[in-house]
């Protein structure tokens, strides 16, 4: 025997998993707390922040991005002692 089918909105998502529903929100902002107290901060908030501040001036990599921010974690690299904490 089959279950029935989830409702949906008329937009083909299960009803309360659209655009903008307030569990989609919830879980982004639950998931963007995980990535800051790990320490791993957004390329994307990094890009918006450089079109909305800098425009016009280059951006890093995402490569570049997620290596200084690993240098600027844990230490390293010019010169300075490596560390974990």
């Amino acid at each position: 025997m089959n279950p029935a089918p989830a409702p949906t909105s008329g937009t083909g998502t299960a009803a309360g998993l659209g655009p903008g529903s307030p569990l989609l929100e919830a879980g982004r902002y639950i998931a963007q707390s995980f990535r800051l107290m790990v320490g791993q901060p957004s390329y994307d908030t990094y890009v918006a922040h450089r079109q909305r501040t800098h425009p016009g001036e280059p951006m890093m990599s995402y490569e570049a991005f997620f290596r200084e921010r690993q240098e600027a974690r844990y230490g390293g690299g010019k010169g300075r002692m490596g560390r974990c904490c």
